[in-house]
C-alpha cells in the first residue's frame, strides 16, 4: 500500500496547529539508522487509510519528496471527541532485521463448528492480534485461526495457531501462550437440557 507525503520544515504546536487548519496531517518518520525526518500527509487521504486493516498490519511503501522508503504504522493519535488525526509515527523498515509487530487475527469457520451447531456453544474471541516477529518479506497482513475442531468448554491458546513460514510468536507470547478463543455453553442453554432430561424421566411409564 502506497502513501504519499510530503516533507515539513516547520514544528511546534503552533506550526502543527496551522497544518491541521489546512486539512494536513503532522507526522514523523524515524528508524533504520537515518535521521528522523518531518512529514505532511493529507489528512482525508490518511482518515480514509487508517479504516483499512492492511494499513496497521502491513509494510507501507511512503513516498516523500519523490523518495520511495518501506514503512510500518507504529502511532496514531486522535482528538479526543473530533474525527480528526493529530499526528501520526511511522518506523523505516530494515529488510535484513526482524520486525516485532502485531497482526490481526481472522477466526474462520466458525459457523460450522459441530459445537456451535449441535451444543449451542458460543465461541468467544479474547484475542484480536497477536505480536510476531519475522523479517519484512515474511510479514503476513493477518493470521488465520480455524475454529472448526473446537469443542465446547474447550480454549484455543497462541501456540495452536499455524504460523508461516519464518513467522515466530515474540517469546514473551510464546511463554506465555495466552487464550486466543473460547467455546463455552451459555447458562441458559446448559438449564434447558437439564429440563428436557428431566421431562424425559417424568414421562416414562413404570414396568408393570
Amino acid at each position: 500500500m502506497k502513501v504519499v507525503a510530503f516533507e515539513r520544515n516547520l514544528q511546534g504546536t503552533g506550526a502543527s496547529r496551522r497544518l491541521r487548519i489546512t486539512g494536513k496531517t503532522p507526522g514523523i518518520v524515524y528508524g533504520a539508522g537515518a535521521e528522523p525526518q518531518l512529514i505532511e500527509i493529507d489528512h482525508n487521504a490518511l482518515w480514509h487509510a487508517l479504516k483499512k486493516e492492511v494499513f496497521h498490519s502491513s509494510i507501507l511503501e511512503l513516498e516523500v519528496a519523490g523518495k520511495e522508503q518501506q514503512v510500518l504504522l507504529r502511532d496514531v493519535q486522535y482528538h479526543p471527541f473530533r474525527q480528526l488525526v493529530l499526528h501520526v509515527d511511522f518506523q523505516r523498515v530494515d529488510a535484513k532485521k526482524k520486525l516485532h509487530t502485531r497482526v490481526p487475527l481472522h477466526f474462520m469457520n466458525q459457523e460450522s463448528n459441530p459445537a456451535v451447531k449441535l451444543s449451542s456453544a458460543v465461541i468467544s474471541h479474547v484475542l484480536n492480534e497477536i505480536e510476531i516477529e519475522c523479517l519484512p518479506a515474511d510479514l503476513p497482513e493477518f493470521l488465520e485461526v480455524d475454529l472448526a475442531t473446537i469443542e465446547a468448554g474447550h480454549t484455543l491458546h497462541a501456540k495452536d495457531i499455524v504460523l508461516p513460514k519464518g513467522v515466530a510468536l515474540v517469546p514473551h507470547v510464546d511463554a506465555e501462550n495466552p487464550v486466543i478463543a473460547s467455546a463455552t455453553i451459555p447458562a441458559g442453554a446448559v438449564s434447558d437440557e437439564a429440563a428436557a432430561s428431566e421431562g424425559e424421566g417424568e414421562g416414562e411409564k413404570p414396568a408393570a
